[in-house]
């Protein structure tokens, strides 16, 4: 699913939905908090468009959602709001979007803190826990107000950003737009997009072009500006339908490369590169690398890094944890590729949640250039082992492995025995509910039939970060030889980039998977790979990059 629209409509009418939970859940209504999060939640990871779906009279066979909840559904594509949610926020008429993105405060937490303190918003909550009114509180206390107060902030931040996937389309399509302007001869999308950040905050636009004003009266009219914030002959900034702020700056070629270094590098990589140029007697800026007067380089990326004595740097290290000194010494990695991805091993069928069958997930992966792909339905969803085997069999268009993903169990026990499982050519293991996520991550590896941990945090993207000490998780992986997984659901990212890193320097493989639930939901293991290439993962460290004979063996040991 590459169009915009289509991505940011599902993720209204899941959030809708789960707004609706939370007010449910509010109320004490145990039965439809369940009910409205399982059908936010098939809608959220849906790999198609919502609205296709639903014109297509399909919403009811989608896992979670009836007749009730389909309607609900089709009210908010058609209006795009829900009556039910505007009457629940009647009742609690506080700011759920900011408040429950503050780790530590859930549903339950906001209706006392509404209740006994009339917080409403996210500044309101910060003055009464800055004049220690939360501590006071039934089931609070002063370690949890502190908590409170010190991710505040944090939320703040994560409010006003976006995952990867819903803004590149956004961005691509702009660039197409400039493109086809007369006199135009380069955009490059810059800034976190660039470098592959699993969330983006703005997004910065570079061009060249023979006329800078012609293109910043054509960006500023676009059908997508909601507002222009500021115009001028080289730089303009806008604010965009979807809520984002789009800064766009016009170069010479001459000086083009020397800015979309600038522009795309993390604030401290280009304090180093800044550092190395100064103590070369140089000064670096994005118009260009000079010694006094001179512009030493400038033309391209390559051009700069070269005369400051770098190898060239790929967009997505450019953190400054440690791609400047490896590229000085020539030790920079060889980032894997989506290329490099020959198999895809975590998907789901008809066979438990997913929407598309066997054979049409075949097909397009086929399409896709995949060689061999696992289908790994979850276990309590096969009632019939045999049948799903033979089922997987019947497959031509790509090589088959018949895998599964198991649930761990809050006790770190898996919910099939492990006789059942070695019936499997490959076994997910995957947590989906909080809690104790360390020990039930170790206990699990320990189980022969496991090959994979599955999106080994849980985190989703917009919600805080579940604890997991990754350092023993990462370091058991290796020894025991498990894989673990970068899912590429553009809302998961998980591993994240830096546990990525900390596996790849354990020797410890990972996986980079889709976890697609439709066929084309298996497009995004690109973003899996981004992720990857952000953690310095090479194509050895990845186990799908292998052919499936070596796979096969790997799985075998």
């Amino acid at each position: 699913m590459h169009n915009i629209y289509a991505l940011m409509k599902n993720h209204l009418v899941a959030h809708i939905l789960n707004r609706v939970a939370d007010y449910m859940e509010l109320r004490g209504d145990e039965f439809r908090t369940k009910a409205y999060r399982r059908a936010a939640r098939t809608v959220e990871f849906l790999g198609e468009d919502i609205e296709d779906v639903a014109a297509q009279g399909r919403l009811r066979e989608l896992p979670g959602i009836g007749e009730n909840i389909a309607a609900k559904i089709e009210e908010i594509l058609s209006t795009g709001s829900l009556s039910l949610l505007e009457r629940l926020a009647g009742e609690y008429p506080v700011d759920l979007d900011s408040l429950l993105s503050v780790e530590g405060v859930g549903p339950k937490t906001v209706k006392l803190l509404y209740e006994e303190l009339g917080i409403k918003t996210l500044d309101d909550l910060e003055e009464q826990a800055r004049r220690h009114r939360i501590r006071r509180l039934r089931g609070m206390g002063e370690k949890k107000e502190a908590m409170i107060l010190r991710n505040i902030e944090l939320a703040r931040s994560r409010i006003s950003r976006r995952p990867l996937a819903y803004v590149v389309p956004l961005a691509s399509r702009i660039k197409s737009e400039l493109l086809e302007l007369e006199g135009v001869r380069r955009v490059e999308v810059a800034g976190s997009i660039r470098r592959g950040r699993e969330t983006v905050g703005d997004i910065d636009i570079l061009v060249t072009a023979t006329d800078p004003h012609r293109v910043m009266d054509h960006f500023t009219s676009m059908d997508l500006v909601e507002e222009v914030v500021v115009k001028g002959p080289k730089k303009s900034t806008v604010r965009l339908r979807e809520g984002l702020d789009c800064d766009l700056r016009v170069f010479d070629d001459e000086v083009f490369g020397a800015a979309l270094l600038y522009f795309t590098g993390s604030w401290e990589f280009n304090v180093e590169l800044r550092r190395i140029a100064i103590s070369s007697s140089m000064k670096l800026s994005e118009y260009g690398l000079f010694r006094g007067d001179e512009r030493v380089a400038g033309r391209t990326e390559a051009e700069v890094l070269e005369a400051l004595g770098l190898t060239y740097i790929e967009p997505e290290l450019r953190e400054n944890r440690g791609e400047v000194a490896a590229a000085a010494e020539g030790k920079l990695p060889d980032l894997v590729n989506l290329s490099d991805i020959r198999g895809d091993l975590h998907m789901h069928t008809l066979f438990s949640d997913g929407i598309d069958a066997m054979e049409y997930m075949a097909e397009y992966a086929s399409i896709l250039g995949r060689e061999y792909i696992a289908f790994t339905d979850h276990a309590r969803y096969i009632d019939d082992v045999d049948a799903y085997l033979r089922a997987a069999e019947r497959i031509e268009d790509v090589e088959v492995l018949a895998g599964v993903e198991v649930n761990i169990l809050y006790d770190g026990s898996l919910e099939v025995p492990d006789k059942i499982l070695q019936d499997f050519d490959l076994v997910v293991a995957s947590i989906h509910d909080p809690g104790n996520i360390t020990e039930r991550l170790l206990r699990a590896m320990e189980h022969d039939p496991v090959d994979i941990i599955g999106h080994p945090t849980g985190r989703v993207l917009g919600s805080p970060d579940p604890l997991v000490d990754m350092e023993r998780v990462v370091e058991r992986a290796s020894e025991l030889g498990v894989a673990l997984e970068v899912n590429s659901n553009p809302l998961r990212l998980d591993l994240r980039d830096t546990h990525v890193r900390m596996a790849v320097d354990a020797g410890c493989r990972i996986a980079i998977n889709s976890d697609a639930h439709s066929r084309g939901a298996l497009e995004n293991i690109r973003w899996g790979v981004i992720t990857a290439r952000r953690g310095w993962a090479e194509p050895d460290d990845v186990i799908n990059t292998m052919g499936i004979r070596k796979l096969r063996r790997w799985l075998g040991n």
